[in-house]
Parts: structure tokens; C-alpha cells; sequence
């Protein structure tokens, strides 16, 4: 375009584009355009966006009094959340204690469990352990003798709570993870809302995860990963509150004009100081408990590092900060290590307590007593005999970890998470009509199963969604975009280093929750943005309020597959949609 043809670009409320103030040039580089109506030059509406409400007509066609509509308004940010969480709670504590069996790694992580509430440390259980558990409800004698385990405590602690209070049988030792899973419905809502700035569309995302069969049958199973994308998710929407709020106080920092609008000011921008920060140390011990749970947090707390320092960069950009870049390293990386990384470790050091306080004398935790027998001498020997064991497990650990390449039935290329190539039968039983839920009717044996299968519709569309936030955040730098593919990478791609390593699809768990974020910003994207003809916004409602009934539909299809209800097996087999999945 040339110059001339610039100067005439003189649209209502806005200067021309070579007379437009240098922060506001800067900012049009990184897609941003002001919103329809928004003062062009108010920078608060841009570091703390205002929330979308319903409009008056939308009450008036619903014959919702002004009055009741306020209400339903105000209380519609915390209102909406718990009535999603209530309905994804009713369906993950339904039946919970079924099927009454040790499932899949169930074998592992629920007797760890109990060992770890009493002994501190995990044992080595009988060959028919599983049995006695089943038929004593958990009144078992708990051995001493220390076993070898590749994951730290904390998620076994998270789950041995559950059994310490319900009981060491199939309801207590996956009650934790029911209530997680239940609880990060409710920080999904409210993540979404605070990201959108919408409570449809967050109380959407949550609506989403509550319907997802991989993430209902992880809430219902006694694995160590639903216990760790909580964390994650917590990790993440803390330091989107501590967005939020830094945000606020660098905009009540700018100076005011005489009409009352908010203007950058470049000396702000640049020396301005967030302080403490306490949600960012929030998200430090969360991802530290994360990091605690499975050692594939490391990746998601360096990840959320970065996209924190980014953000900052971002918030002082919109502020009007000549070198945000350079302000940025100057008064925030430093804080933001501090809070997160040093934290972090701290928290999985301490998860350790019960290994650390066992004996060191070969009663106590396994490799407790490295140090003092096959670790004597050396360079380290100023370090503490606890710290030098711990040290040494944790390498053996690693090596155990790199190397694993055990075939199994159910493994699968990262490469096919994506699109359920390749979902792991947790349990499966074959009864006979008349018995164990099996139609006394039906023509031949019934299916049982337990599979950790994502509901195949939505897990589909988050392929277009994945690409979507990518093009909106490469082509319109689109912050929230941006966060939605960090949080994906972070739990998939560092998957992709171990290729040959033995790895199941129910990993992708962890980033399950940012998939619905990216599906439910990609719904909003089809409705339509606010200002839209009436037209164009009925056509947009109707296309994803079509896609939102299929993916409930087809989470009800496949309930049975869920919940190990028993059917026909013919019925079975029309849910095999692919050869993969048997």
C-alpha cells in the first residue's frame, strides 16, 4: 500500500496509520486491532480486557426479567463452573468401586500406595496379593522388604490418601483421582473464562473434559497421570491469574489523560515492578508437585517458564516499554526462576521425606543404604549419606527410564495419540449370558471392558483445533493461542524423543485439558464474534451447537467401553471403529 493511499485510511476514532503513536504501530505488528467501539487509545481495556456479557436481547427472547438477569449475570462466573463440575463429579464417583478388580497398573500404584501411607517407602508385595487385598478389603499384613520403583512418591501419596480414609479396596484407592479429576472440571471452567474472557466458552472447555472418555476413565483409575495433568492444570491456571493480576497493577501505574483514558508511558513499561508475585510461587509448587508425580513435569515446568517471561515481555510491550525485552530479564526472569524452578525442587526434595527418614541400615527404603555400602568413597563424600543414595537411585532410575523398550500389547507411537491410533484396554472380561451384567437373552458371550479411549469426535476435532490456535497465534499473535500450544508441546512433543521407548496413548492425558481449550476456542471462532450480523451468529450457533451434541452423543455411545458395562458382544464390535482398538 503506499503511502497515500495510507493517509486515507482514516477510520472512525482512529488517526492514520504514519500518524498513530509509536507503542500503537508496534503493537498492529503483533496482530492487535482494537476492538469495535473500544477507545483506541485506553490501554487498560488492553491489559485487562473487560468480561463478555449476554445482551439485553438475549434475556428479553428468553422472557428473563432485567432484574433475575442481573443476578443470573453476576453470579454466572462461579455459578455456571460448579453446575459443569457437579455433573462431571455424578459421573466419575457413579459406580466408582467397579469394576471390583486390581485393573491394569492398578497392580502398582494402589498397593505403593498403601505401603508409602505406612512404611514411607514402597515393599515388595506377594505374587497373590492382589487376591487377599480383594477378599480381607484391604486387612493385610504390609511386608518390609524395600522394592524397586521408577516414578517419585507424590502421586502414590495423592492416591494413599484416598485409601487411608475409604479404605484399601477398588473405591478407596481411586477416590483421589475421582476427585481430582472431578477438580480440574472446575479450573478448566474457570481458566477458560478468565482466558476468553466469556463463561460459555470456559464452562464449554469444562464441558468438554467432563465428556472425554480418556480423561473419565483416568479420573477413575488409580494411575499416577491424572494425577499429574491436575497439577499441570493448576500450575497453569495460577500463573494465568498471575497474568491477570500483574496486568492490573502495571495498568493502575500508567498515567491517566484528562478524559480519563489510560495511556502508555514508556518509562512505566520499563522499570515497573511486579513484586512478589504470589500466584507465580503458586504455580511453583504446583508444578513442583507435578515434576513430583512423574518426571515428565520437568518439561512442562521449563515450558510454562518461558511462556511466563513471555508474557511479561508482552504485558510491558502493551504498556508502552521501549526495551520489553531487555526490562523483562532485567526485573522479571530473575523472580520468575526463583518462584518456580528453586521452588519446584524443593517440593519434590521434600516429597521424599518418608525414603529419607527410613533406616539407612538395609531395612529402610530401596538404595537408602548406597552410600554407606556400595557408595563409600569418591569426590562426594562431604555430601550427606541420604543425599548421595537419593542422588544414586534417581541416575538408576533414568538409565531404567531411557532405556525401556519391554514390548507391550497395548504401546503405541506418539505419532497416533493424537488421533487414537492405539487406546490400552485397562480390563476386559468375556461373561456368559445371565452372569456379571450379561443380557440372559443374548445370543452369545458379553464384553466387559475398561478402555482408555478419548471420545473419538472430540479428540478429531482438536486436530482442526490444534491447527487453528497455531494459524491464530502465528498470524494474529494471539496470546491465548499461544498458551494453548505451549501447555500441548509441553505434554506431547517431548514424547516424541523416545520413539522406541514403551509408551501408551493414556500419557496424553496431561495435555487433554489443553486440547479442550483449543476445541472450545475454535467453537467460539464458529459462532462468531461479537458485533456479528444476526445471521451469521445463527448459523455459527447452530454448527457448533451440533458439534457440541455429537461429541455428548458419542461419549454416550461409548459408556459401556467406559465403565466396563457388560453388552452383546456384537454390540462390542460395532464400537471397534478401528482395527486398532482391539
Amino acid at each position: 500500500m503506499t503511502s497515500t493511499a495510507s493517509s486515507m485510511d482514516l477510520r472512525q476514532g482512529q488517526a492514520p496509520h504514519d500518524e498513530r503513536p509509536a507503542w500503537r504501530q508496534r503493537l498492529r505488528r503483533f496482530g492487535h486491532t482494537p476492538a469495535p467501539g473500544t477507545p483506541a487509545d485506553d490501554v487498560r481495556d488492553l491489559l485487562v480486557p473487560p468480561y463478555a456479557e449476554p445482551g439485553a436481547r438475549l434475556w428479553h427472547v428468553l422472557g428473563v426479567p432485567p432484574l433475575l438477569a442481573d443476578r443470573i449475570t453476576r453470579w454466572s462466573g462461579w455459578g455456571g463452573p460448579l453446575l459443569v463440575t457437579l455433573m462431571a463429579g455424578l459421573l466419575r464417583f457413579w459406580n466408582l468401586g467397579n469394576p471390583h478388580k486390581v485393573i491394569f497398573d492398578e497392580t502398582y500404584y494402589a498397593k505403593d500406595a498403601w505401603a508409602l501411607v505406612h512404611r514411607g517407602y514402597e515393599v515388595n508385595w506377594d505374587k497373590n496379593a492382589n487376591d487377599v487385598v480383594l477378599q480381607t478389603h484391604g486387612h493385610l499384613h504390609i511386608p518390609v522388604d524395600a522394592a524397586y520403583v521408577v516414578h517419585p512418591p507424590v502421586g502414590k501419596y495423592v492416591i494413599g490418601l484416598g485409601e487411608l480414609v475409604f479404605g484399601f479396596d477398588p473405591f478407596g484407592w481411586r477416590f483421589m483421582t475421582a476427585l481430582l479429576g472431578t477438580l480440574s472440571v472446575l479450573l478448566l471452567c474457570r481458566i477458560g473464562r478468565r482466558m476468553f474472557r466469556s463463561t460459555f466458552l470456559g464452562c464449554l472447555a469444562g464441558a468438554l473434559m467432563a465428556v472425554d472418555g480418556l480423561h473419565f476413565v483416568m479420573s477413575r483409575t488409580s494411575l499416577l497421570d491424572g494425577v499429574l495433568m491436575f497439577f499441570v492444570v493448576a500450575a497453569f491456571g495460577c500463573l494465568i491469574i498471575d497474568r491477570d493480576r500483574s496486568r492490573e497493577r502495571l495498568a493502575a501505574a500508567l498515567p491517566v489523560d484528562p478524559d480519563g483514558r489510560v495511556r502508555p508511558d514508556a518509562d512505566t513499561g520499563d522499570t515497573f515492578r511486579f513484586g512478589l508475585r504470589p500466584w507465580r510461587w503458586a504455580a511453583g509448587l504446583m508444578l513442583g508437585l507435578a515434576f513430583g508425580t512423574k518426571w515428565n513435569g520437568l518439561y512442562i515446568l521449563a515450558a510454562f517458564c518461558v511462556m511466563a517471561v513471555l508474557w511479561d515481555v508482552g504485558t510491558r510491550r502493551v504498556a508502552g516499554a521501549r526495551h520489553p525485552y531487555q526490562a523483562a530479564l532485567r526485573h522479571d526472569t530473575g523472580l520468575t526462576f526463583l518462584a518456580t524452578v528453586p521452588v519446584a525442587f524443593a517440593v519434590y526434595l521434600a516429597s521424599w521425606t518418608g525414603w529419607i527418614l527410613s533406616p539407612a541400615n538395609g531395612r529402610g527404603g530401596y538404595f537408602r543404604d548406597w552410600a554407606a555400602t556400595a557408595g563409600k568413597g569418591g569426590h562426594w563424600t562431604f555430601l550427606p549419606d541420604w543425599l548421595r543414595s537419593l542422588w544414586h537411585y534417581e541416575h538408576e532410575v533414568y538409565n531404567f527410564h531411557v532405556h525401556l523398550s519391554t514390548p507391550h500389547t497395548y504401546q503405541s507411537n506418539p505419532w497416533s495419540w493424537i488421533v487414537l491410533g492405539r487406546p490400552v484396554s485397562y480390563f476386559y472380561e468375556s461373561p456368559m449370558p445371565g452372569t456379571d451384567g450379561c443380557p440372559a437373552d443374548a445370543r452369545e458371550k458379553c464384553a466387559r471392558e475398561v478402555l482408555a479411549l478419548g471420545t473419538p469426535v472430540l479428540w478429531w476435532l482438536a486436530c482442526f483445533a490444534i491447527l487453528y490456535v497455531l494459524w491464530r497465534w502465528a498470524f494474529r499473535r494471539d496470546w491465548r493461542a499461544g498458551a494453548i500450544a505451549c501447555a500441548i508441546a509441553a505434554g506431547y512433543l517431548p514424547w516424541f524423543e523416545y520413539q522406541q521407548r514403551t509408551i501408551f496413548l493414556f500419557y496424553a492425558v496431561v495435555f487433554l485439558p489443553f486440547l479442550c481449550l483449543a476445541v472450545a476456542m475454535m467453537i467460539g471462532a464458529i459462532i462468531g464474534p461479537r458485533g456479528s450480523t444476526d445471521t451469521r451468529r445463527a448459523v455459527g450457533a447452530s454448527a457448533a451447537g451440533v458439534l457440541v451434541l455429537l461429541i455428548a452423543w458419542n461419549f454416550i455411545y461409548f459408556w459401556p467401553l467406559y465403565t466396563g458395562t457388560a453388552i452383546p458382544i456384537d454390540q462390542w464390535r460395532a464400537r471397534m471403529w478401528l482395527d486398532t482398538w482391539v
